[in-house]
Protein backbone atom coordinates (compact mmCIF):
# COMPACT_ATOMS: atom_id res chain seq x y z
CA UNK A 1 0.00 0.00 0.00
CA UNK A 2 1.61 3.24 -1.44
CA UNK A 3 0.23 6.73 -0.61
CA UNK A 4 -1.17 6.60 2.98
CA UNK A 5 -1.69 9.70 3.84
CA UNK A 6 -3.27 9.20 7.61
CA UNK A 7 -1.83 6.58 9.90
CA UNK A 8 -3.76 3.62 11.38
CA UNK A 9 -5.77 4.10 14.52
CA UNK A 10 -3.69 1.39 15.73
CA UNK A 11 -3.58 -2.64 15.41
CA UNK A 12 -4.81 -5.35 17.70
CA UNK A 13 -4.28 -9.12 17.56
CA UNK A 14 -5.48 -11.47 15.25
CA UNK A 15 -6.72 -13.95 17.90
CA UNK A 16 -8.39 -16.68 16.02
CA UNK A 17 -10.17 -19.53 18.15
CA UNK A 18 -11.17 -22.60 16.41
CA UNK A 19 -14.16 -24.67 17.89
CA UNK A 20 -14.51 -27.11 15.13
CA UNK A 21 -11.94 -29.04 12.69
CA UNK A 22 -13.56 -27.33 10.16
CA UNK A 23 -12.75 -24.27 11.24
CA UNK A 24 -8.86 -25.45 10.19
CA UNK A 25 -8.90 -23.84 6.67
CA UNK A 26 -10.07 -20.52 7.50
CA UNK A 27 -7.16 -18.26 8.77
CA UNK A 28 -5.96 -14.77 7.67
CA UNK A 29 -3.71 -11.79 8.98
CA UNK A 30 -2.13 -12.34 12.09
CA UNK A 31 -2.85 -7.98 13.25
CA UNK A 32 -6.61 -6.08 12.93
CA UNK A 33 -6.13 -2.74 11.65
CA UNK A 34 -7.97 -0.17 13.21
CA UNK A 35 -9.14 1.80 10.41
CA UNK A 36 -10.66 4.70 12.57
CA UNK A 37 -12.16 4.88 15.96
CA UNK A 38 -14.09 8.13 17.33
CA UNK A 39 -17.42 7.31 17.56
CA UNK A 40 -20.53 6.41 19.61
CA UNK A 41 -21.52 3.17 17.83
CA UNK A 42 -21.08 2.56 14.59
CA UNK A 43 -22.93 0.23 11.97
CA UNK A 44 -23.99 -0.70 8.83
CA UNK A 45 -20.53 -1.33 7.00
CA UNK A 46 -21.00 -1.03 3.06
CA UNK A 47 -18.11 -1.13 0.42
CA UNK A 48 -17.84 0.49 -3.36
CA UNK A 49 -16.33 -1.86 -5.38
CA UNK A 50 -16.08 1.09 -7.91
CA UNK A 51 -14.75 3.84 -5.52
CA UNK A 52 -12.17 1.26 -3.44
CA UNK A 53 -14.06 3.18 -0.06
CA UNK A 54 -15.75 1.92 2.93
CA UNK A 55 -19.00 3.87 4.20
CA UNK A 56 -20.78 3.27 7.49
CA UNK A 57 -22.97 4.81 10.01
CA UNK A 58 -22.14 6.44 13.36
CA UNK A 59 -25.98 6.21 14.51
CA UNK A 60 -25.92 8.58 17.55
CA UNK A 61 -23.73 11.06 16.28
CA UNK A 62 -26.14 11.54 12.94
CA UNK A 63 -23.96 10.60 10.24
CA UNK A 64 -21.98 8.18 7.41
CA UNK A 65 -18.45 8.13 7.06
CA UNK A 66 -16.07 7.25 4.43
CA UNK A 67 -13.01 5.80 4.57
CA UNK A 68 -10.75 5.66 0.83
CA UNK A 69 -9.04 2.48 0.46
CA UNK A 70 -5.99 4.32 -1.24
CA UNK A 71 -5.22 7.04 0.83
CA UNK A 72 -6.59 5.61 4.28
CA UNK A 73 -7.90 8.72 4.54
CA UNK A 74 -11.53 9.02 6.49
CA UNK A 75 -14.24 12.17 5.73
CA UNK A 76 -17.61 12.57 6.51
CA UNK A 77 -19.57 11.33 3.54
CA UNK A 78 -23.08 12.46 4.87
CA UNK A 79 -24.20 14.82 7.77
CA UNK A 80 -26.97 14.83 8.87
CA UNK A 81 -27.92 11.64 7.32
CA UNK A 82 -31.24 10.51 9.43
CA UNK A 83 -29.33 8.10 12.12
CA UNK A 84 -29.04 5.17 9.29
CA UNK A 85 -28.01 2.15 10.48
CA UNK A 86 -27.59 -0.88 8.12
CA UNK A 87 -26.78 0.34 4.29
CA UNK A 88 -26.18 -2.45 1.09
CA UNK A 89 -26.10 -1.40 -2.38
CA UNK A 90 -28.36 -2.84 -5.17
CA UNK A 91 -28.38 -4.21 -8.43
CA UNK A 92 -26.96 -0.90 -9.57
CA UNK A 93 -24.30 -0.43 -7.34
CA UNK A 94 -26.42 2.19 -5.78
CA UNK A 95 -26.54 2.82 -1.89
CA UNK A 96 -29.58 1.73 -0.32
CA UNK A 97 -29.79 2.69 3.58
CA UNK A 98 -31.95 2.28 6.67
CA UNK A 99 -32.71 5.73 8.59
CA UNK A 100 -33.81 5.56 11.94
CA UNK A 101 -34.64 9.00 12.28
CA UNK A 102 -36.57 9.19 9.54
CA UNK A 103 -38.20 5.79 10.19
CA UNK A 104 -37.32 5.31 6.26
CA UNK A 105 -35.45 3.17 3.74
CA UNK A 106 -34.21 5.28 1.27
CA UNK A 107 -31.87 5.12 -2.15
CA UNK A 108 -29.10 7.57 -3.22
CA UNK A 109 -28.98 8.02 -6.86
CA UNK A 110 -25.86 7.87 -9.10
CA UNK A 111 -26.39 12.01 -9.55
CA UNK A 112 -26.79 11.97 -5.61
CA UNK A 113 -30.15 12.50 -5.01
CA UNK A 114 -32.23 10.87 -2.59
CA UNK A 115 -35.11 8.14 -3.29
CA UNK A 116 -37.57 7.09 -0.37
CA UNK A 117 -38.23 3.27 -0.87
CA UNK A 118 -40.56 3.10 2.08
CA UNK A 119 -41.97 4.66 5.08
CA UNK A 120 -44.79 3.65 5.87
CA UNK A 121 -47.24 0.18 5.58
CA UNK A 122 -50.77 0.04 5.43
CA UNK A 123 -50.42 3.87 6.08
CA UNK A 124 -48.89 3.63 8.98
CA UNK A 125 -45.16 4.86 9.76
CA UNK A 126 -42.35 2.28 9.79
CA UNK A 127 -40.65 2.18 13.11
CA UNK A 128 -37.35 2.49 12.70
CA UNK A 129 -35.73 0.07 9.61
CA UNK A 130 -32.53 -1.37 11.07
CA UNK A 131 -30.51 -3.77 8.10
CA UNK A 132 -31.34 -4.17 4.66
CA UNK A 133 -30.40 -6.48 1.57
CA UNK A 134 -31.13 -6.54 -1.97
CA UNK A 135 -31.84 -9.55 -4.06
CA UNK A 136 -30.93 -10.59 -7.28
CA UNK A 137 -33.92 -9.81 -8.56
CA UNK A 138 -34.27 -6.31 -7.33
CA UNK A 139 -36.13 -6.46 -4.12
CA UNK A 140 -35.16 -5.13 -1.21
CA UNK A 141 -35.74 -6.65 1.98
CA UNK A 142 -35.31 -5.74 5.65
CA UNK A 143 -36.00 -5.34 9.74
CA UNK A 144 -37.90 -2.89 11.62
CA UNK A 145 -37.28 -3.23 14.88
CA UNK A 146 -37.91 -0.17 17.17
CA UNK A 147 -34.80 0.83 18.35
CA UNK A 148 -34.66 4.23 16.82
CA UNK A 149 -38.43 5.16 18.29
CA UNK A 150 -37.21 3.83 22.27
CA UNK A 151 -35.33 7.22 22.67
CA UNK A 152 -33.71 9.99 21.40
CA UNK A 153 -29.96 7.83 21.48
CA UNK A 154 -30.63 6.69 17.94
CA UNK A 155 -33.19 8.14 16.22
CA UNK A 156 -36.19 10.31 18.08
CA UNK A 157 -38.47 8.94 20.21
CA UNK A 158 -41.80 7.74 18.62
CA UNK A 159 -44.41 5.24 19.32
CA UNK A 160 -44.74 1.89 17.47
CA UNK A 161 -47.70 2.35 14.57
CA UNK A 162 -47.10 -1.16 12.83
CA UNK A 163 -48.26 -3.45 15.64
CA UNK A 164 -45.40 -4.58 16.35
CA UNK A 165 -41.46 -5.30 14.80
CA UNK A 166 -41.68 -6.98 11.61
CA UNK A 167 -39.82 -7.91 8.40
CA UNK A 168 -40.50 -6.51 5.07
CA UNK A 169 -39.97 -6.80 0.67
CA UNK A 170 -40.34 -4.05 -1.62
CA UNK A 171 -41.40 -5.18 -4.09
CA UNK A 172 -39.47 -3.93 -8.03
CA UNK A 173 -42.81 -2.26 -8.57
CA UNK A 174 -42.26 -0.08 -5.07
CA UNK A 175 -45.19 -2.32 -3.28
CA UNK A 176 -44.05 -2.87 0.37
CA UNK A 177 -45.55 -6.25 1.95
CA UNK A 178 -44.87 -7.79 5.79
CA UNK A 179 -42.91 -11.28 4.45
CA UNK A 180 -42.31 -12.03 8.58
CA UNK A 181 -44.08 -10.77 11.80
CA UNK A 182 -43.26 -13.26 14.89
CA UNK A 183 -40.03 -11.37 15.57
CA UNK A 184 -39.31 -9.64 19.02
CA UNK A 185 -36.58 -7.31 17.53
CA UNK A 186 -35.69 -8.43 13.94
CA UNK A 187 -32.11 -6.94 13.32
CA UNK A 188 -29.51 -8.38 11.22
CA UNK A 189 -30.89 -10.05 7.41
CA UNK A 190 -28.78 -12.16 4.51
CA UNK A 191 -29.22 -14.64 1.97
CA UNK A 192 -27.71 -17.53 1.50
CA UNK A 193 -25.08 -17.56 -1.42
CA UNK A 194 -27.54 -18.98 -4.09
CA UNK A 195 -30.58 -16.68 -2.30
CA UNK A 196 -32.70 -20.16 -1.60
CA UNK A 197 -32.63 -19.35 2.35
CA UNK A 198 -32.54 -16.25 4.18
CA UNK A 199 -30.72 -15.46 7.79
CA UNK A 200 -32.49 -13.16 10.20
CA UNK A 201 -31.09 -12.28 13.58
CA UNK A 202 -33.42 -10.79 16.68
CA UNK A 203 -31.10 -8.95 18.83
CA UNK A 204 -33.71 -9.41 21.64
CA UNK A 205 -33.76 -13.00 21.92
CA UNK A 206 -30.47 -13.58 20.73
CA UNK A 207 -30.77 -16.16 18.33
CA UNK A 208 -30.85 -16.40 14.65
CA UNK A 209 -33.86 -17.68 12.24
CA UNK A 210 -33.11 -19.56 8.92
CA UNK A 211 -36.69 -19.24 6.27
CA UNK A 212 -36.65 -20.87 3.22
CA UNK A 213 -37.23 -18.32 -0.17
CA UNK A 214 -40.09 -18.79 -2.70
CA UNK A 215 -40.08 -15.95 -4.72
CA UNK A 216 -41.50 -13.08 -2.43
CA UNK A 217 -42.32 -15.32 0.33
CA UNK A 218 -40.97 -17.03 3.24
CA UNK A 219 -41.51 -20.10 5.21
CA UNK A 220 -39.59 -21.83 8.01
CA UNK A 221 -38.45 -19.42 10.03
CA UNK A 222 -36.55 -22.26 12.06
CA UNK A 223 -33.89 -21.29 15.05
CA UNK A 224 -30.74 -21.57 13.57
CA UNK A 225 -28.51 -20.86 16.56
CA UNK A 226 -28.28 -19.13 20.09
CA UNK A 227 -25.59 -16.31 20.42
CA UNK A 228 -23.06 -17.90 23.12
CA UNK A 229 -21.95 -14.42 23.85
CA UNK A 230 -23.66 -11.38 23.58
CA UNK A 231 -26.70 -10.98 21.00
CA UNK A 232 -26.38 -11.41 17.18
CA UNK A 233 -26.65 -8.13 15.44
CA UNK A 234 -25.34 -7.89 11.69
CA UNK A 235 -23.79 -10.94 9.64
CA UNK A 236 -22.88 -11.79 5.96
CA UNK A 237 -22.09 -14.94 4.54
CA UNK A 238 -19.10 -16.41 2.17
CA UNK A 239 -18.79 -18.37 -0.86
CA UNK A 240 -19.31 -21.67 1.13
CA UNK A 241 -22.47 -20.44 2.59
CA UNK A 242 -20.69 -20.05 6.45
CA UNK A 243 -22.56 -16.78 8.06
CA UNK A 244 -19.86 -14.80 9.74
CA UNK A 245 -21.75 -13.00 12.60
CA UNK A 246 -20.93 -10.25 15.29
CA UNK A 247 -20.95 -10.91 18.92
CA UNK A 248 -20.55 -9.44 22.26
CA UNK A 249 -16.45 -10.87 22.22
CA UNK A 250 -16.13 -10.50 18.17
CA UNK A 251 -16.76 -12.44 14.79
CA UNK A 252 -18.11 -15.86 15.18
CA UNK A 253 -18.29 -18.32 12.28
CA UNK A 254 -20.95 -20.72 11.51
CA UNK A 255 -21.79 -23.39 9.40
CA UNK A 256 -24.35 -23.77 7.51
CA UNK A 257 -25.61 -26.65 9.49
CA UNK A 258 -25.43 -24.29 12.50
CA UNK A 259 -22.51 -25.85 14.04
CA UNK A 260 -20.08 -22.52 15.76
CA UNK A 261 -16.71 -23.48 14.06
CA UNK A 262 -14.94 -20.47 15.18
CA UNK A 263 -14.34 -17.30 16.37
CA UNK A 264 -12.57 -14.24 15.48
CA UNK A 265 -11.77 -12.63 18.86
CA UNK A 266 -12.32 -8.49 18.14
CA UNK A 267 -11.52 -5.93 21.46
CA UNK A 268 -15.14 -3.88 21.20
CA UNK A 269 -18.20 -5.37 21.17
CA UNK A 270 -18.90 -5.77 16.68
CA UNK A 271 -22.30 -4.37 15.83
CA UNK A 272 -21.93 -5.52 12.28
CA UNK A 273 -19.51 -6.69 9.14
CA UNK A 274 -18.99 -6.67 5.45
CA UNK A 275 -16.55 -7.88 2.57
CA UNK A 276 -14.44 -5.88 0.26
CA UNK A 277 -11.43 -5.40 -1.57
CA UNK A 278 -10.67 -6.99 -5.29
CA UNK A 279 -11.02 -10.05 -4.10
CA UNK A 280 -13.88 -9.79 -1.44
CA UNK A 281 -11.33 -11.47 0.74
CA UNK A 282 -10.93 -8.13 3.27
CA UNK A 283 -13.26 -8.31 6.18
CA UNK A 284 -14.87 -4.90 7.46
CA UNK A 285 -15.54 -4.87 10.87
CA UNK A 286 -17.39 -2.40 13.05
CA UNK A 287 -17.48 -2.78 16.53
CA UNK A 288 -18.50 -0.01 18.99
CA UNK A 289 -16.09 3.03 18.36
CA UNK A 290 -13.94 1.81 15.87
CA UNK A 291 -13.97 0.14 12.47
CA UNK A 292 -11.68 -2.97 12.09
CA UNK A 293 -10.36 -4.70 9.10
CA UNK A 294 -8.20 -7.84 8.05
CA UNK A 295 -7.46 -9.97 5.29
CA UNK A 296 -8.58 -13.84 5.63
CA UNK A 297 -9.08 -16.81 3.08
CA UNK A 298 -12.43 -16.81 2.71
CA UNK A 299 -14.08 -14.40 0.30
CA UNK A 300 -17.49 -13.18 0.76
CA UNK A 301 -20.38 -13.99 -0.78
CA UNK A 302 -21.42 -11.90 -4.11
CA UNK A 303 -23.59 -9.32 -3.17
CA UNK A 304 -26.41 -7.95 -5.89
CA UNK A 305 -24.64 -6.30 -7.86
CA UNK A 306 -21.97 -8.89 -8.02
CA UNK A 307 -21.65 -11.74 -10.45
CA UNK A 308 -23.79 -15.19 -10.01
CA UNK A 309 -22.41 -17.79 -7.76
Amino acid sequence: MTGILEPLAGTAPAVWEKLDDRFAGIRGDNKLERLWTGGRWVEGPVYSAAGRYLLWSDIPNDRILRWDETSYQVSVFRHPAGNTNGHTRDTEGRLISCEHGNRRVTRTEHHGGITVLAHEYDGKRLNSPNDVVVKRDGSIWFTDPAYGIDSDYEGYKGEVETGGCHVYRVGTDGALTRVADDFNRPNGIAFSPDESLLYISDSEEGTMRVFTVDGDKLSGGELFAECGNGIFDGFRLDTQGRIWTSAADGVHIYHPDGTLLGKLLVPETVSNLTWGGPKRNRLFITATTSVYSLLTTANGAPEAYGPRV
